[in-house]
C-alpha cells in the first residue's frame, strides 16, 4: 500500500470532522440575547413566528423574529451585551436578526434612542426604517426617528461613527450631525442641529447615568446582561472559597433560586426561566448560585471572559417518585459544575458557554463533552456518578406539576413540596423530558390591549435578514416526538410553514459598498420643499407602485387565465386521443389475429419445406464435417503434439524457476527468521533485562518504603515515648506545682483566717469596751441629771420659801413702818452679797454634775 494513504484517510476523516463541526456550529443558537428590561405603560409583545399579540413581561429574553409596539405615553427598555435601546411611545420594532456577529432592527415608526457602552470589531447594529438603513459601527449615542406621516426618517449621531443606506447611495454620517432623510434614495434630505432634548432623551440619560454608576461592573463580565439590577437589591462581598459573591437582601424567608418566576418555551434554545424579579435576569442566565453557611450567594463568572447566554443554568431531576406524581423538578448549579445544554452544539460552544459562566479546569469540561452525546440527546439521558452540590441543600429542589410548567404558571404558587430524601436521591437529568404546548411560547403573558397598526411599511435594508421563524403548530409534531428538545436548523428548514405571521417587506439596497468616513451628505441641502410637495410626490409614488401592482396583478390573472384555457384544451385533447387510440387498439387486434391465422399456415407450409431442406444441408453438412473433423483432427493432432512440448518446455522452466524462487524464498525465509529470532532473543534479553532492573528498581523501592516505614515508625515510637516522658514529667510537675500551691493556698488560708479572727475578736473587745464605757457615761450621766433635777428643785423650793419668809417680812415690817411715826422709820436693808458682782458659790450637786460630763467626753474621746 502506497505510505501516503493513511494521511490521505487521515486528512479525509479531519475535514469531514471539521464539516461536522462547521454544520454543528452554524446550527447552534447564538451566544447572546436580548432582555426586555423596562416596561412602562402599555407595551404589547408577540414571539417570533406567531401572530398573536400579548401583554409585555419584564425579563423576557428576545431574539430573532420577536416584536414589540409600545403604546401611547409608553416606554420601553430592551438591553443586548453592552448596548441599550430605548424604545418611545407609538414606536413598532421587529429583531430582524440577532446572532453573534449583528443585531438588525425593523423600525417602522416611532423614536429609539441607542448607547452602545462597547462592542466587538467584527459587530455592527443595523436599524432598518422605510427610508434608510442605518448601520452603527462604534460604541457611541445615537437616535433614529422614523415618521410615518412625512415619509421620513431622521438619524443623529451624539457620539460614535455611523453609515446610512438608501436606495443607490451611502453615506458616512460624523459625530454631533443629524439629517432627516425623504425618500428611500438619500437625495432629499434636511440638515438637522443639535436641538435641546425631549422627554425620551432625558429618561436614556437617567438610564444611561444608572448603569454607568454601577457598582456591579467591576464584579461581571461586561456582556452580562441586567448586572446594574443588582446594585439596589443585594450586596457584594468577598468569599474566601468563590471570591467576590452577590447576595440578595431583599427576599423572603426560605427564598430559593428558580423559584419566582415561570417557565417558557423559546426558540432556539428550548425551556427558559423566566424570573419575577426586577434583578433576577442576569443571576438566571450566568454564573452559578452557591449556599453559604444557610443564605444564597450568586457567583459570577470571570469578568474577563465573554459571557455567553444560557436558558436557565439548572438541573432537572426524574425518577419513579416524580413520574408517579406528573411533576418536574430542578434545582441550580454550583460553581465548578458543569453545565449541560439540551440543544446540540460544538465543542467550542460547550467550552465557552462553562468556562464564561463559571472557574472549571479545562480537562474536567473536556471529559463531561466526550461523556455527552451532544449531537444525539434523547429525553432519557441521565446524569450518573456526579454529585450535585445544591442537590444536598434543604430546600434547594423545585417541583411543579407537570401541567403547570408546561402552562407557564408561577412557580411559587404551583410548587409541591420535596422531602430531602426524594430530593437527594431522585435521579438527575440536563433536559426536561416535557413537550411544550401553544401557552408555553406565550409564557405567562395575557392577551394584549393594544397592537401596531395593522399596516405594515416595507422597510430598506443593507445586510439580508434570515428567513422568517416557523410558527409552533408547524413545529409541535416534532416537538411531542422528542419532548423538551428544540428543533435544529437542518430539520427546522424542511418544515412547511403553518399559519403565522407575515413576513416583513425588505428591500435590499444596490449600494453594496460602505461608503469612505469622508463620504458625507453634500453640505448643500436639496431646495427646501413643503411637506404638501413631498406628501403628494409620496402618493404619486405609491400610486405609481399601485398601479404597478395592479399591472402585475392583471398580467397574473390574464396568465392564469390562459393557462386554464390551455389547460381545458389540452385535457380535451387528451380524452381525444385517449378515444383514438382505445379504437386504434381494436382494430390492430383484430388485424393481428388475423394475420396471426394466415402466419400460422405460411409457417405450416415454410416448416414443411424448411423440414426437406434441413434434412439435405444436414446431410451436406454432416459430409463437410466429417471431412472437416477428419481435417482438424490431424491439426489438432499436430498442434497438440507442438503444444505438448512447448508446455514441458513451460513446465521444466517454471519447474526450474520455482526452485530457484522456493530456494531464494527459502533462504530468504531462513535469514528473515533468524533476524526475527534475534530480534526476538534481544528483545527477550532487552526485556528480561528491563524486567530484572524493574524487580531490583522495586525490590529497592519496596525495601527503601521498608526502611522508610520502621525508620518512620521507629521516629514515631520515639516520638511518642519522647512525648510520654515529656507528658509524665509536665503531669509530676504540674501535681508538684499544684500541691506547692495548695499548701501555700492553705497556708495563707490559714494565716488569713487567723488575722481575721485575730482581728474580729480586737474588734469585739474594743467593741465591749465602748459599750461599757458608753453605758457607764450613759448611767453616770443619768445620776448626774437626776442629782441636778433634784438639786434645782431643792434650790426652786429654797428660793420660794426665802421669797414667801421675805415677803412676808416685807409685809410685816410695811405694816410696823406704816404703825410708827415717820421719824423712827430705818432704811432700807442692803442687798444681798450676789447683787455686788461677786460668783455665787456652786453647790455640791452641781459640782459633781460638772466631773461626770468632763469624765464623759473623756470616755468617748478613748
Amino acid at each position: 500500500m502506497n505510505m501516503s494513504t493513511p494521511r490521505r484517510l487521515r486528512a479525509l476523516l479531519a475535514g469531514i470532522l471539521s464539516l461536522m463541526l462547521c454544520g454543528l456550529a452554524a446550527a447552534e443558537p447564538p451566544s447572546r440575547a436580548a432582555r426586555l428590561a423596562y416596561i412602562s405603560g402599555t407595551v404589547s409583545f408577540s414571539p417570533a413566528g406567531e401572530s398573536d399579540w400579548l401583554q409585555a413581561i419584564v425579563n423576557r429574553p428576545l431574539t430573532t423574529g420577536d416584536r414589540l409596539w409600545t403604546d401611547a405615553d409608553a416606554r420601553a427598555e430592551l438591553q443586548i451585551g453592552g448596548a441599550a435601546l430605548r424604545l418611545g411611545p407609538a414606536t413598532n420594532v421587529t429583531l430582524l436578526n440577532l446572532d453573534d456577529r449583528i443585531a438588525q432592527y425593523q423600525l417602522t415608526q416611532g423614536a429609539m434612542k441607542v448607547r452602545i457602552r462597547h462592542m466587538a470589531p467584527d459587530q455592527s447594529v443595523e436599524v432598518d426604517t422605510p427610508n434608510l438603513a442605518f448601520i452603527l459601527r462604534r460604541p457611541g449615542e445615537y437616535r433614529i426617528d422614523a415618521d410615518i406621516n412625512d415619509n421620513a426618517t431622521a438619524v443623529m449621531v451624539l457620539s460614535g461613527q455611523a453609515e446610512v443606506y438608501g436606495d443607490g447611495a451611502s453615506y458616512a454620517v460624523a459625530p454631533r450631525h443629524g439629517y432627516r432623510f425623504y425618500g428611500t434614495g438619500l437625495g432629499d434630505y434636511d440638515a438637522l442641529t443639535m436641538g435641546r432634548s425631549d422627554d425620551l432623551d432625558r429618561w436614556a440619560a437617567e438610564r444611561d447615568r444608572r448603569s454607568d454608576n454601577s457598582s456591579s461592573a467591576r464584579y461581571v463580565s461586561a456582556e452580562v446582561v441586567g448586572y446594574e439590577d443588582l446594585d439596589a437589591y443585594g450586596s457584594w462581598r468577598s468569599d474566601p472559597t468563590y471570591g467576590n459573591v452577590w447576595m440578595p437582601t431583599r427576599v423572603a424567608a426560605g427564598w430559593t433560586p428558580y423559584r419566582d418566576g415561570h417557565w417558557a418555551w423559546v426558540d432556539p434554545w428550548g425551556w427558559t426561566w423566566v424570573d419575577d424579579a426586577p434583578w433576577g435576569f442576569a443571576v438566571s442566565h450566568y454564573g452559578r448560585w452557591a449556599n453559604l453557611q444557610g443564605s444564597w450567594a450568586w457567583v459570577p463568572g470571570p469578568p474577563r471572559e465573554a459571557a455567553v447566554y444560557a436558558p436557565a443554568l439548572v438541573v432537572f431531576i426524574g425518577g419513579r417518585n416524580f413520574q408517579a406524581s406528573a411533576s418536574v423538578g430542578w434545582f441550580p448549579l454550583a460553581p465548578r459544575e458543569v453545565y449541560r445544554p439540551s440543544y446540540p452544539v460544538s465543542r467550542g460552544y460547550f467550552d465557552q458557554i462553562n468556562r464564561s459562566n463559571a472557574v472549571i479546569a479545562p480537562t474536567i469540561i473536556t471529559s463531561v463533552y466526550n461523556t455527552t452525546n451532544v449531537t444525539n440527546i434523547t429525553n432519557t439521558t441521565n446524569v450518573t456518578n456526579v454529585v450535585y452540590a445544591n442537590q444536598q441543600v434543604n430546600g434547594a429542589v423545585v417541583a411543579v406539576p407537570t401541567q403547570a410548567f408546561v402552562r407557564s404558571q408561577p412557580v411559587a404558587r404551583a410548587a409541591v413540596a420535596v422531602s430531602k430524601e426524594v430530593a437527594t436521591s431522585a435521579p438527575v437529568m440536563y433536559v426536561a423530558a416535557v413537550a411544550p404546548v401553544q401557552q408555553s411560547v406565550h409564557g405567562a403573558a395575557p392577551a394584549a390591549s393594544a397592537k401596531p397598526p395593522a399596516l405594515e411599511r416595507a422597510v430598506v435594508a443593507h445586510a439580508p435578514p434570515p428567513p422568517a421563524p416557523i410558527a409552533f403548530a408547524a413545529q409541535q409534531a416534532q416537538l411531542a416526538a422528542k419532548p423538551g428538545i428544540p428543533i435544529d436548523e437542518s430539520r427546522r428548514a424542511q418544515l412547511k410553514p403553518a399559519a403565522q405571521a407575515a413576513a416583513p417587506k425588505i428591500s435590499l439596497v444596490s449600494a453594496a459598498k460602505a461608503p469612505a468616513p469622508s463620504a458625507l451628505p453634500p453640505p448643500t441641502a436639496p431646495a427646501a420643499r413643503s411637506p404638501e410637495a413631498r406628501k403628494a410626490e409620496a402618493s404619486r409614488s405609491d400610486a405609481t407602485q399601485g398601479m404597478k401592482a395592479n399591472a402585475d396583478a392583471a398580467t397574473a390573472n390574464t396568465s392564469r387565465a390562459e393557462a386554464s384555457r390551455t389547460a381545458a384544451t389540452a385535457a380535451e385533447a387528451s380524452r381525444a386521443d385517449a378515444a383514438k387510440t382505445e379504437a386504434a387498439k381494436t382494430d390492430a387486434a383484430k388485424a393481428d389475429a388475423a394475420k396471426a391465422a394466415t402466419a400460422r399456415a405460411e409457417a405450416l407450409k415454410a416448416e414443411a419445406a424448411k423440414a426437406d431442406n434441413a434434412r439435405a444441408e444436414a446431410m451436406k453438412a454432416d459430409a463437410a464435417r466429417a471431412a472437416a473433423a477428419r481435417a482438424e483432427a490431424s491439426r489438432a493432432e499436430a498442434a497438440n503434439a507442438e503444444n505438448a512440448r512447448a508446455e514441458a518446455m513451460k513446465a521444466d522452466a517454471a519447474r526450474a524457476a520455482a526452485t530457484r524462487a522456493e530456494a531464494s524464498r527459502a533462504e530468504a525465509a531462513n535469514a528473515e527468521n533468524a533476524r526475527a529470532e534475534a530480534m526476538k532473543a534481544d528483545a527477550a534479553r532487552a526485556a528480561a533485562t528491563r524486567a530484572e532492573a524493574s524487580r531490583a528498581e522495586a525490590a529497592k523501592a519496596e525495601n527503601a518504603r521498608a526502611e522508610a516505614m520502621k525508620a518512620d515508625a521507629a521516629r514515631a515510637a520515639a516520638t511518642r515515648a519522647e512525648a510520654s516522658r515529656a507528658e509524665a514529667a509536665k503531669a509530676e510537675n504540674a501535681r508538684a506545682e499544684a500541691m506547692k500551691a495548695d499548701a501555700a493556698r492553705a497556708a495563707a488560708a490559714r494565716a488569713e483566717a487567723s488575722r481575721a479572727e485575730a482581728a474580729r475578736a480586737e474588734n469585739a473587745r474594743a467593741e465591749a469596751m465602748k459599750a461599757d464605757a458608753a453605758r457607764a457615761a450613759a448611767a453616770r450621766a443619768e445620776a448626774s441629771r437626776a442629782e441636778a433635777a433634784r438639786a434645782e428643785n431643792a434650790r426652786a423650793e429654797t428660793m420660794k420659801a426665802d421669797a414667801t419668809r421675805a415677803a412676808a417680812a416685807r409685809t410685816e415690817a410695811s405694816r410696823g413702818e406704816a404703825a410708827r411715826p415717820p421719824s423712827s422709820r430705818a432704811s432700807p436693808p442692803a442687798p444681798p452679797p450676789e447683787a455686788h458682782g461677786r460668783t455665787p458659790k456652786k453647790s455640791e450637786s452641781e459640782a459633781k454634775t460638772d466631773a461626770e460630763k468632763i469624765s464623759e467626753e473623756d470616755a468617748q474621746k478613748r
